[in-house]
């Protein structure tokens, strides 16, 4: 019996026991963020491990932590946190960085969408100041975000795209229309893809009354539609969640032997 055991090591053990996905984020998260982090990351470095996790399961959970049933709390904003040094980081696979930044996408834009489909209430379960926090949050991180474009997947480019119109800038916009030209020559008016790239588009020129009338024409087709006296860009980021929704299932859905 080694009587100099490493009192430690036990709790290490522990640690590293769980789905690879989470010793993955952890390992991630413990290079970018050496000192003190957000609340969230204890799910990543804490000894208890669910037993039922999975890969699966776990980014459930991990994500459900940070945005709660697509709600902001208090410490959303700091959760978000994580998400954004995950999607930065090339050692996590494109599908898991893909569902980083839709998750910032929704934080982001939870107060509008909420707002079209409650209009004229106030939605039930609004926290403004946590919402404002989160906001800022992603909007501080998408210029870092927006440009890895050239070096990201095809997938993650089209979540990218949706930040992008979130947060305009007079650099970033006109850099849509050729950065999404390759997706306008592969996948015609009509596909989910094809609609939420000219989508984004409309977005992009930001003409109101053209934002308006797509608007409405998309939803009639095929989405949840919202009241007309919603605001035009509340209706248009409901209806653009709804879209990248649509696309992300079928991009992020794994194959077999994934």
């Amino acid at each position: 019996m080694d009587t100099h055991a490493d009192p430690e090591q036990p709790r290490h053990d522990a640690i590293a026991f769980g789905p690879p996905i989470r010793q993955l984020f952890r390992d991630v998260i413990a290079d970018r963020m050496p000192g003190r982090r957000p609340p969230q990351a204890v799910m990543l470095f804490d000894a208890e491990i669910d037993p039922c996790w999975d890969d699966r399961s776990f980014l459930g959970d991990f994500y459900n932590e940070i945005l709660h049933q697509d709600t902001c709390q208090p410490a959303t904003a700091d959760g978000l946190v994580l998400l954004a040094a995950l999607a930065v980081d090339d050692r996590i696979p494109a599908r898991p960085r893909f569902q980083s930044i839709d998750l910032l996408f929704r934080a982001a834009t939870v107060a509008e969408r909420h707002l079209a489909e409650t209009w004229p209430a106030t939605p039930p379960h609004a926290d403004p100041d946590s919402e404002a926090r989160a906001r800022s949050t992603v909007q501080d991180r998408t210029p870092d975000l927006l440009t890895r474009w050239s070096a990201e997947c095809p997938a993650v480019r089209l979540a990218l795209a949706g930040l992008a119109v979130v947060f305009p800038t007079d650099r970033t916009l006109p850099a849509l229309t050729p950065r999404l030209q390759t997706f306008t020559h592969q996948h015609p008016q009509g596909t989910d893809i094809g609609d939420y790239v000219r989508f984004t588009l409309v977005l992009a020129a930001q003409d109101e009354d053209r934002i308006l009338t797509v608007t409405e024409e998309l939803t009639d087709a095929y989405w949840t539609g919202t009241a007309r006296g919603v605001p035009t860009r509340a209706r248009a980021l409901h209806l653009l969640g709804q879209m990248l929704t649509k696309v992300g299932a079928g991009l992020t859905r794994p194959r077999a032997g994934q």
